[in-house]
């Protein structure tokens, strides 16, 4: 494996990293409400404050961040390890939020579709189009969760439509390099589906019985979560693996090729950036840090 650098620690849960040209990462506090960016120097500075709980991240076609909110949990220690649980007490609503990364300027763009509020967005995608995809993973009580699922929309906030429904807590999502394909991490079933597109925002359903007629890509044995994921540049799929912790790699044909251990059991996010995109940005959510870690391929330049 290769050697894991750590690049910024006492983040409070961080998620979302996005690797910017100045080599700086822009990523999300949940636990504290903000967009926030690591410095290459290694310093760290609140970009934005979005209350609730700031999640995926992604820059859209405009130059300006778009979050996904997912409106804030419960928090709780366990064992040293910061862990997320429940919807809070002071729980703001689901939403797609805009950030302006030079003035700070936080705005909803989405906080319902089709008069449904959004529950608990959690991993975005922009496609070559300008438009996004996001998973919805709702939210958990004390005895009932919502049933969720994808959905897709554009940046300038006149349109928003349900794509893919239900699905088990949906969390990664991203595209295959040619835009054609979309993958969806589900969360607690471990299981990864793929859909084919014929356009933005049209889904092809299969004639199977996977959820919303998708094709099952990959499932894990034993107790594995799934939380987001990136694509790489041969069109690997590479997730965020909850309790063994690490990024398993899966083949476009369905193979694991590998399992990239970090030592943190809740590693939730992998982004690509640096010379020819060969570092690996990943965010060990549990123990508050981001590390970085040279790639054996390189990743897949993302639209915008």
């Amino acid at each position: 494996m290769a050697e894991m650098r750590e690049l910024a620690s006492g983040l409070e849960f961080p998620e979302g990293p996005i690797a910017m040209p100045d080599g700086s990462i822009v990523l999300v506090e949940i636990k504290r409400g903000t967009l926030t960016r690591v410095g290459a120097d290694g310093s760290v500075r609140v970009v934005a404050r979005t209350g609730g709980g700031p999640n995926g991240a992604a820059v859209g076609p405009d130059g300006r961040v778009y979050v996904c909110n997912n409106g804030g949990f419960e928090w709780h220690d366990f064992g040293g390890l910061t862990v997320p649980g429940n919807q809070p007490k002071d729980y703001i609503g689901g939403r797609i939020q805009r950030v302006d990364l030079a003035t700070g300027r936080v705005e909803d763009v989405y906080t319902a579709c089709d008069g449904r509020p959004l529950r608990g967005p959690n991993d975005i995608v922009f496609d070559a189009a300008g438009g996004f995809w996001f998973t919805d993973h709702g939210k958990i009580r004390d005895r009932d969760r919502d049933r969720t699922g994808v959905f897709y929309a554009k940046a300038d906030g006149s349109l928003i439509r349900e794509a893919i429904f239900p699905l088990d807590a949906p969390n990664g999502i991203g595209l295959s390099p040619d835009g054609r394909r979309l993958y969806v991490a589900e969360t607690y079933t471990g299981r990864v589906w793929a859909w084919d597109l014929a356009g933005p925002g049209e889904v092809v359903a299969s004639a199977g019985f996977g959820p919303g007629g998708g094709v099952l890509l990959a499932g894990l044995a034993g107790y594995q979560l799934f939380d987001s994921l990136a694509v790489d540049g041969a069109g690997n799929v590479c997730v965020a693996t909850l309790v063994n912790g690490g990024i398993t790699v899966i083949s476009p044909e369905g193979t694991v090729l590998e399992h990239v251990p970090t030592g943190d059991p809740l590693t939730t996010n992998i982004c690509f950036g640096g010379r020819d995109l060969r570092t690996a940005y990943i965010t060990l959510s549990g123990t508050g840090r981001l590390v970085a870690m040279e790639w054996p391929r390189p990743g897949l330049a993302l639209n915008h």
